[in-house]
């Protein structure tokens, strides 16, 4: 017998190991501890209990060798499945995309709108003459300060009146230049005519060109995608109706050519009487490399009227094919035999009854190895009618001319030499979310360059309140809307200089209305690349004013963003005394410009 006394009370246990009772303040229980099995069942009061329970030991059981290669197969099969799945998704969307073309509309021309000069003020023009007047003028220089500014005055209303005259003269003479170009459009004029039609068409998917205008009725040569460069498998079902991959047929791989030829050709003769209100039919041949002997020939020609085209209907990509049905002596390598099946073979089409078309095929190059649907210089005159690209810079006819140039035109004055004027001191480079109070010379007038490489972005600004928000849309100052502020904030435009490209703009503080606190500077990334800021070289941020006192910031190349703001001017209170200060930033976002307006407080449609 043994007796444990604990906080619970005491407790004595009579017997041997192999059975015991215990008594305590748990009550009396009876337990046999024979082997792995125990009961204990209470001899007292309170609840009975009865348990029983066995202990066994743990084990760990791997994987047979049947399971892992079972598992291996499952993985391969799951991959292929996904390999498969994406194969056949690209496919159908690639199809889809190849015979839908002719489905797109095209909005017709319409007599050009001519922009007028952007709109001028006084405080501009006076900003621009004091800055003019004061450069090289010492701080303590008072006397010759208050006479520059007096001078400055007196200059600022003339230089506003002759700006104002030269922009309404200029737009006077683009008004004239676009009512003679639109009525040389409309009477068919063929330089002009080509030249808007090959514009439309430098963006399609199948290269077009025009090449003549007789009377009412348009030339065009189209470059067909090579039927060899279709893929060789196609979306289908098993017999258990499963998705899969099965190879392309030569015949089915013929009606895919076939319906894609037709859409290019549709939606080209769209475009082309979109494009020029005057003509009435087009003659239109299509070229394309022959499968059997690597040469271009021509696979098809016609005429097709205005009036067939805009009768439609199109609706589905099947419409496509009907263009061998509603065209004028239309003539396809792509027939149907005898017994109802369409033929499989691509066969150049007889052109020696044709003159025109024989010394086109005759004049035409074509780079096969360049892998791309171009459309090379067929003869002297299309290469004449291929327009400048659409990223060539145009010449601003509105261009401002600085207060010096005004001056010195208008005194009959030379400019000074160059070592008159104010030397350049070394500038002053920021670092992210360093700011500085900008000196009172400052505010007279800014040039702001903004230079990079590798890829294009648009330098922006915005004129916000103190919150940071545009309170009109005019106070978004980008490539479609220049300037602001009646001149106090403006684009300059972009230009090459040697590996890179410049955008610069110019800004006067003194000019801008009491509710623009802030005027932010950005830049987006152009919006058809898709490429990030990640993709900017040699990016940096340059700024100077008369005094030659210069700034420099270098934003990051971040790759997750495609829109950033680079450096901010803001209104600020020292002492009682309002100033100006600029913070260099390189925040940005990701969304690109839709993100960097909408934070601005513009909506982008």
């Amino acid at each position: 017998m043994s007796v444990r006394i604990s906080t619970r009370g005491v407790r004595t246990s009579v017997g041997p190991r192999a059975a015991r009772i215990s008594v305590g303040t748990g009550g009396t229980r009876i337990s046999s501890g024979v082997g792995p099995l125990y009961a204990s069942s209470s001899l007292g009061g309170g609840r009975r209990r009865n348990s029983t329970s066995r202990t066994t030991g743990s084990r760990t059981v791997a994987p047979s060798a049947a399971q892992l290669e079972r598992a291996r197969r499952q993985a391969e099969r799951a991959q292929q499945e996904a390999e498969r799945d994406a194969a056949i998704a690209q496919l159908t969307e690639l199809r889809r995309q190849t015979t839908s073309v002719h489905l797109q509309s095209f909005t017709p021309s319409r007599p050009p709108v001519v922009p007028g000069p952007q709109q001028l003020g006084l405080g501009w023009a006076l900003a621009e003459a004091q800055a003019h007047h004061l450069a090289g003028l010492g701080l303590f220089a008072r006397a010759e300060r208050a006479a520059a500014k007096r001078r400055a005055e007196e200059d600022a209303p003339a230089y506003l009146a002759a700006e104002e005259a030269r922009l309404q003269a200029v737009h006077s003479e683009l008004m004239a230049e676009a009512t003679q170009w639109w009525q040389a459009l409309t009477a068919n004029d063929e330089e002009t005519v080509c030249e808007a039609v090959n514009y439309a068409f430098s963006d399609n998917a199948a290269a077009g060109c025009a090449v003549g205008v007789d009377g009412a009725v348009l030339s065009v040569v189209m470059r067909q995608q090579d039927i060899d460069t279709l893929p060789a498998q196609m979306p289908g079902l098993t017999p258990g109706g499963r998705p899969t991959l099965k190879t392309l047929s030569k015949r089915d791989r013929t009606m895919w050519w076939l319906t894609t030829m037709g859409s290019n050709i549709v939606a080209t003769l769209k475009e082309a009487f979109a494009v020029a209100p005057g003509i009435t039919a087009v003659d239109l041949a299509v070229l394309t490399r022959l499968p059997d002997t690597q040469r271009l020939g021509f696979v098809a020609y016609g005429r097709w009227t205005r009036q067939a085209i805009d009768a439609g209907p199109w609706r589905e990509p099947t419409d496509a094919l009907r263009f061998l049905d509603i065209g004028q002596d239309v003539a396809c390598s792509v027939t149907t035999t005898a017994s109802g099946n369409l033929s499989s073979a691509v066969k150049p089409l007889d052109t020696s009854r044709l003159p025109g078309l024989q010394s086109l095929l005759d004049h035409a190059q074509d780079d096969a190895g360049s892998g791309e649907q171009a459309l090379a210089g067929l003869d002297g005159d299309v290469l004449a009618n291929t327009p400048a690209a659409h990223s060539a810079p145009l010449p601003d006819r509105y261009r401002i001319r600085p207060f010096a140039e005004w001056k010195t035109q208008t005194a009959h004055l030379t400019p000074p030499p160059a070592s008159a004027l104010p030397g350049r001191a070394p500038a002053t480079a920021l670092t992210p979310g360093q700011t500085l109070v900008l000196p009172e010379e400052g505010w007279q007038g800014l040039l702001i360059a903004f230079s990079f490489a590798g890829a294009d972005a648009d330098l922006t600004l915005f004129l916000t309140d103190a919150d940071g928000q545009v309170t009109c849309d005019e106070d978004f100052v980008f490539y479609n809307q220049p300037s602001a502020a009646q001149g106090a904030a403006r684009l300059l435009g972009k230009q090459n200089e040697g590996p890179h490209t410049v955008e610069r703009a110019a800004l006067h503080l003194v000019a801008l209305p009491a509710h623009i606190q802030r005027v932010t500077m950005a830049v987006n990334m152009d919006v058809d690349t898709g490429l990030t800021c990640g993709a900017l070289t040699h990016a940096h941020l340059y700024m100077d004013c008369v005094t030659g006192a210069a700034w420099t910031f270098q934003p990051p190349a971040d790759p997750g963003i495609r829109a950033m703001t680079i450096a901010e001017l803001y209104r600020h209170t020292i002492n009682g005394q309002q100033v100006w200060k600029l913070r260099a930033d390189g925040q940005g976002w990701a969304d690109g410009l839709d993100g960097l307006a909408r934070a601005h407080g513009v909506n982008i449609t």
